[in-house]
């Protein structure tokens, strides 16, 4: 009741930074040293069951982060450049403290979403207005599997690329199956559910992930990042259990210059 009172009387804008207070309240009765979140840089007795199904341990109590965001977020500081020198960012549906890092360390940041007030810019990521060759990077964090035309968001994503530049992808994978089972007579939230395992897919993906996103000259790695963890360090700071969180590197080859 509480949640449709506001709903109807404060805009998603201030909803969501309502929720961000929230979280923050939150977390003082979850202070402790059991679980640590990157993101947040805060230390928690526990983390928060998230999910359709429900995953233990896997929302930070005070910035709501989960498991994919903060592999994540430990993979872009390790093994990239992206907070240095004010790169040109494209970060489609934005997940808060990642957005906020990457907003402090470049003023060519853009967060998009199809949904007014949840980005900087309204976007279709299967129909963008950006130029060609516009970023150094893209952040695309499970969105693909909820798009109608996934070829023509993934060309997408390649257009805006910059030569050399590199996309982070992830999405919800069946892991131990090949083939993405995709079937459009699958419509209610009940029998995706069933199917895909959470209510809002189009599709659930396989390991032919990888060959999906293998368009045109595009080079894609598939990147298990908690594998540079120990047991212990993956159950403290909670980075899942690889069903959302492979990284799939989709990169735009450099311009040869044959001169």
């Amino acid at each position: 009741m509480i949640k449709d009172v506001l709903k109807k009387n404060i805009s998603l804008k201030y909803r969501i930074k309502l929720r961000g207070l929230f979280y923050r309240f939150r977390w003082i009765f979850y202070i402790g040293n059991q679980f640590h979140c990157i993101c947040c840089g805060k230390s928690s007795r526990k983390f928060l069951p998230f999910g359709n199904v429900l995953r233990k341990n896997a929302a930070c109590p005070y910035c709501n982060s989960l498991e994919r965001t903060r592999l994540l977020n430990y993979y872009l500081i390790n093994e990239t450049d992206i907070f240095a020198g004010n790169k040109s960012i494209l970060h489609f549906a934005p997940e808060g403290m990642l957005a906020k890092k990457l907003k402090i360390s470049s003023k060519n940041y853009i967060s998009a979403d199809i949904k007014k007030d949840m980005a900087d810019v309204v976007q279709d990521i299967q129909s963008l207005t950006f130029d060609d060759n516009s970023f150094d990077y893209i952040i695309c964090s499970c969105v693909l599997g909820h798009v109608p035309d996934e070829i023509a968001a993934i060309n997408e994503i390649y257009r805006v690329l910059k030569s050399g530049g590199q996309a982070f992808i992830t999405t919800v994978l069946n892991l131990g199956t090949y083939k993405t089972i995709e079937d459009y007579r699958i419509q209610t939230p009940e029998e995706r559910l069933k199917y895909y395992g959470e209510n809002d897919l189009l599709r659930f993906h396989g390991e032919d992930f990888f060959d999906r996103l293998n368009i045109a000259n595009a080079i894609v790695e598939k990147i298990d990042y908690s594998a540079h963890f120990t047991k212990q360090e993956n159950v403290k700071f909670s980075l899942g259990n690889k069903e959302r969180e492979l990284i799939f590197c989709f990169k735009k080859p450099p311009l040869i210059d044959n001169a």
